[in-house]
């Protein structure tokens, strides 16, 4: 049986490092309603990759040119 690639999945720690994104900013913003997308893994909080790259991209905004 092959294996599927499934997403590994990151601590709040990992994220930060791999992100660029505090762990403080991110439990803000999940107790906000605006964070990405979490698993919950027994007591343990977990990121998908996928989703920190989907919820970065929602975040994005296009710069504006004021005159």
């Amino acid at each position: 049986m092959k294996h599927q690639n499934i997403d590994r999945l990151l601590t709040r720690s990992e994220v930060e490092e791999r992100f660029g994104i505090s762990k403080r900013y991110l439990e803000l913003a999940i107790g906000r309603g605006e964070g990405p997308r979490l698993v919950r893994v027994g007591r343990s909080v977990r990121y998908r990759v996928a989703d920190i790259e989907a919820w970065i991209e929602f975040c994005a905004v296009d710069a504006v040119k004021v005159v």
